[in-house]
């Protein structure tokens, strides 16, 4: 999609000779549309199930799981019925219908983010395209902190409820950086619509280098993939959970169908940091020679491949030290990168 490009419900209508303009149309082609990006999310997110385990294997010299199907691919089918074929145990004092609701929105804020993301430009492969776009995907990935919150205090268990806290404290600490380093983008790209931070970076930068700005503000890219972690809960940054140290943080009392929503949610979540990353860092769906939605997803896997590295290479820092990156070192060094960057872009404009 060429920036101002219909976005995909519009564009089904005109393909099935409907009318664009009807409020009815757009609505149902809207929820066609959504559930065709839903079941592209969640299908990336059923695969993760037995990729995690094999690129884990990888880094640590392990087989991993090769019995299950070929290559273990069947695993995918094998854990979806043994999870949800447990039985649901609600434990006593839980306040309900906070603990019920807690699953629900950690997954649901995730799939939220993925309707203003372009996964291809020629396609029109973008749900909506809002002039707040950036702004939008920041707002409904931030409900996920709502979600922690809600299952540590609801569970009526010490571990959960510490685990409800440090996500607090994690997520208040890394947000802020996140979102400056995005900001910076945005003077970059002069605008928060994210089909124009694409088409920003359809440049060349320097002779076959592309204008990504991954390439032309690698500081705020290095900076915005380490909040990236502490957003996602991914290592050096799993302290909500800490399994050596609070059991499972706020994810202790949940079992079945809920604790495989917990894990939808969490997964989906790497896959959305992935899209944002590829979006406004790495040109989108931009690439040669492939289409546009392939390159898509190549970057948002390679994001979370990134984050399986770092998931089986770095350790665990402790909370207090968690703490004190976030607010005295990324905090401060996204600031610095955003003076920094409207300083360079007003003297450009000069």
């Amino acid at each position: 999609m060429q920036s101002g490009g219909a976005p995909l419900p519009e564009m089904l209508a005109e393909l099935l000779g409907l009318d664009p303009t009807n409020p009815g149309v757009i609505l149902v082609m809207a929820l066609i549309a959504s559930a065709a990006v839903g079941s592209f999310v969640l299908t990336n997110t059923a695969i993760v199930i037995w990729a995690k385990r094999k690129i884990t294997a990888a880094f640590t010299d392990r087989i991993a799981i090769n019995r299950v199907g070929p290559l273990g691919l069947l695993i995918i089918v094998a854990d979806a019925v043994r999870l949800l074929s447990k039985e649901l145990i609600v434990p006593e004092g839980v306040d309900r219908p906070a603990w019920d609701l807690a699953p629900l929105v950690l997954a649901s804020s995730a799939l939220l983010g993925f309707a203003v993301i372009p996964m291809d430009m020629e396609y029109n492969i973008q749900i909506a395209d809002p002039e707040v776009g950036l702004a939008y995907v920041f707002a409904t990935a931030s409900i996920a902190s709502v979600g922690l919150v809600m299952a540590g205090y609801a569970s009526n268990n010490k571990y959960s409820f510490l685990g409800g806290l440090r996500a607090v404290a994690q997520n208040i600490a890394y947000e802020i950086p996140l979102i400056l380093t995005g900001a910076s983008v945005v003077i970059f790209a002069g605008s928060l619509q994210m089909s124009e931070i694409v088409t920003a970076q359809q440049q060349s930068l320097v002779g076959p280098i592309p204008s990504w700005y991954a390439f032309v503000n690698p500081f705020a890219f290095v900076l915005f993939m380490i909040a990236n972690l502490a957003e996602v809960g991914r290592n050096p940054f799993d302290i909500p959970e800490a399994p050596t140290e609070i059991v499972a943080g706020y994810q202790t009392e949940y079992s079945s169908v809920y604790f495989v929503l917990m894990y939808l949610g969490e997964f989906i979540h790497i896959f959305l940091g992935g899209a944002i990353v590829a979006t406004i860092f790495l040109g989108g769906p931009a690439g040669p020679v492939l289409p546009g939605i392939v390159w898509f997803i190549i970057k948002m896997w390679a994001v979370f491949l990134f984050t399986q590295w770092a998931r089986s290479a770095v350790p665990r820092v402790r909370i207090d030290q968690l703490i004190e990156i976030g607010w005295k070192g990324m905090l401060v060094l996204s600031l610095a990168n955003l003076m920094l960057t409207a300083v360079i872009v007003g003297v450009v404009n000069v």
